[in-house]
């Protein structure tokens, strides 16, 4: 069977309500879709999707704590992250959580794709399964133009783990990737560690833990990884991501050089963002009326009303928020 899945709580409520209805749309209420979370924090979640059959979230403890302590052991073995950690204000492992994703290797699907809370579905993702016939991951992105948030390009063992043509052409984003059931099995899972023990953790990008993680996993076990960025036709490959402001937008969907969009990710957008929006303040982030058509499709009577002038995301804080804020106003 096939399926989707995602990773969740109910601080990213609002995006997964949106991407939830973006699948439907996509595939159809029946579609299956599997939500892995992140912590136990998914009370509002679980309610959501009450009256959504096609929906579960993964209950698998077992398999949710034996990803859980592979996570561990593999980030024990690097020399700087938990130094690097702590100097940005983690406590332990930084992000733990995002490694759940992973479950998805377990069940509920013989093959899946995975989609990140903040992305929408644009298109069929036929294509993307498809290839998963030939290959053991199927991606869709450009990543591979910045290795800096897959691996640490300072350490000399870098190209001697992985030659410099497979560094150009398989590191992926973990916001969307596809796979199969079992590909990960515990042996191996154990020979990764070792690995990593061996003294190759350094390689790794300890600030993007899951991500980092998942591309050695995949390039390490010498996982077919197929990009379909870099291997349809130039007029065909679309980018995915909102900090491309090219993108045109007709019937909710978007469109890069008349071709449409398979996924949009939200990428950067904090989930503060989403909420802070989703509260009725009129802040705006590009292709902000396609989040909210996705997120508002079944319950319309509850979209915000926005009024004043719209507030820039990422616009620096002005100086009577900067008193505010040191005050703890």
């Amino acid at each position: 069977m096939d399926g989707i899945c995602t990773l969740g709580n109910d601080r990213v409520f609002d995006q997964v309500i949106a991407l939830l209805n973006s699948i439907e749309v996509m595939l159809g209420a029946d579609f299956p879709v599997c939500i892995y979370p992140y912590d136990d924090n998914i009370e509002q979640l679980t309610a959501a999707i009450a009256n959504r059959p096609n929906v579960e979230i993964y209950s698998d403890r077992n398999s949710m704590d034996a990803w859980d302590s592979f996570a561990k052991a593999a980030w024990d073995t690097h020399p700087t992250a938990f130094q690097r950690w702590s100097q940005a204000g983690s406590k332990g492992y930084h992000r733990f959580g995002t490694h759940r994703r992973y479950c998805a290797f377990d069940a509920p699907f013989d093959r899946f794709l995975y989609m990140d809370a903040d992305t929408l579905l644009m298109n069929d993702p036929a294509p993307i399964f498809k290839e998963l016939e030939h290959h053991d991951c199927v991606v869709y992105d450009f990543q591979f133009k910045d290795i800096t948030h897959i691996y640490d390009v300072n350490s000399p063992k870098l190209t001697q783990v992985f030659p410099q043509e497979r560094l150009d052409r398989e590191i992926f984003c973990s916001g969307l990737f596809a796979s199969k059931h079992n590909t990960f099995p515990p042996s191996q899972r154990d020979w990764i560690v070792d690995r990593l023990k061996a003294g190759e953790a350094e390689v790794l990008y300890p600030m993007s833990v899951d991500q980092s993680l998942i591309n050695y996993m995949m390039m390490r076990s010498g996982k077919s990884i197929y990009n379909l960025a870099l291997e349809l036709p130039g007029d065909r490959a679309t980018g995915c991501c909102v900090t491309s402001p090219h993108f045109e937008a007709e019937d909710h969907l978007l469109y890069d050089g008349g071709t449409r969009l398979t996924y949009l990710h939200y990428i950067g957008i904090s989930s503060r963002i989403f909420a802070r929006l989703c509260g009725g303040e009129n802040i705006d982030f590009p292709y902000r009326d396609i989040f909210l058509h996705y997120r508002y499709l079944h319950e319309p009577e509850k979209r915000p009303t926005l009024s004043g002038k719209p507030k820039v995301y990422d616009a620096p804080p002005s100086f009577f928020e900067k008193i505010k804020r040191k005050l703890g106003i």
